[in-house]
């Protein structure tokens, strides 16, 4: 396969997918979640069926608080059969949680707008501003610790193959894939939370291990053949002979995360769907990272410093 040689092609196809990213980015903006930004979480059980804009009106009104509404929808197994649990969870954000006196008035304006929905309170959770801060912070600094600890590998056990430049562009197809998982949250409208956190670093282990296969081939050939072969065309070898490998734990991976999903879809579990979803994305871009980005970055890196030194001397 001449991958090096169409290595241009696998470079536009991701800054167009970067680019299309960063519109999206404009267009609908990030959404932090409240673990991040703060605020309080209220969730109440009820039957029937509720008219969601007005009822973001009402807890505007009462509370005088921008919320944004959801509703989830359970089934749970019982002796008598299947039973449907609907819940409405209002996520308000601000500096402040919920006081006793701002909760009964929330209750009793929903239950005098709708008497038959038999409101039942089933929790609330309360995240300070500045909890919600440090997390983001934290995440993010085990995000670069992961991201810089994986270059110091990669160029320790390839040092005998230029090692550092090996991890460096190990690191490029990583910020690669990362990237792509937060445009998926940002085009499909998922508020950033812990399973963003999660999944970049799930997606960081799977595909540094892929990009690992292929430096360890190239390695290996170039033991065999030395100088003998041009380093585009050792590249080319090398993840021809790991590319069957990648692809079909790829597939076997992404097949079942799309089985995950589905589930998570039919019995509304909003977090599976939000780690799902954007997993399946992140696991094609590792893939296609490993394969198409971080070998011909690295013989494009080696072939300018071979250039380099022919000036040179």
């Amino acid at each position: 396969m001449k991958i090096y040689e169409n290595r241009w092609k696998f470079y536009l196809l991701s800054l167009a997918i970067m680019a299309f990213g960063i519109i999206m980015l404009f267009v609908n903006g990030i959404k932090l979640d409240i673990q991040f930004k703060g605020g309080a979480v209220i969730s109440y059980t009820f039957d029937g069926e509720l008219d969601f804009s007005a009822v973001d009106s009402i807890v505007t009104e009462t509370l005088g608080r921008d919320v944004e509404v959801q509703e989830t929808i359970s089934n749970i197994s019982e002796e008598e059969g299947s039973k449907t649990i609907k819940k409405l969870v209002l996520n308000l954000a601000g500096n402040e949680g919920l006081s006793t006196e701002d909760q009964i008035a929330l209750d009793a304006a929903l239950r005098e707008a709708y008497p038959d929905a038999n409101f039942a309170h089933a929790g609330s959770n309360v995240v300070k501003p500045f909890v919600g801060a440090r997390f983001f912070r934290n995440s993010i600094r085990a995000l670069i610790l992961a991201g810089i600890l994986m270059i110091i590998y990669v160029w320790y056990s390839f040092r005998k193959v230029s090692g550092l430049s090996a991890g460096v562009m190990s690191f490029v197809a990583l910020l690669h894939d990362v990237a792509l998982v937060f445009f998926v949250f940002i085009i499909f409208n998922i508020p950033l939370n812990d399973s963003f956190i999660a999944v970049a670093l799930t997606i960081l282990g799977y595909s540094i291990n892929d990009t690992i296969v292929i430096f360890d081939r190239i390695r290996e050939n170039k033991r065999l053949y030395g100088s003998k072969m041009p380093i585009e065309q050792l590249v080319n070898k090398s993840i021809t002979q790991s590319i069957t490998r990648s692809v079909n734990t790829s597939i076997t991976t992404v097949a079942v995360t799309i089985i995950i999903f589905i589930f998570a879809v039919i019995f509304d579990i909003e977090s599976i769907k939000t780690f799902a979803l954007p997993m399946v994305f992140g696991l094609v871009s590792g893939c296609y990272s490993t394969i198409f980005l971080a070998g011909p970055l690295w013989t494009s890196w080696q072939k300018y410093k071979t250039k380099g030194k022919a000036k040179t001397a």
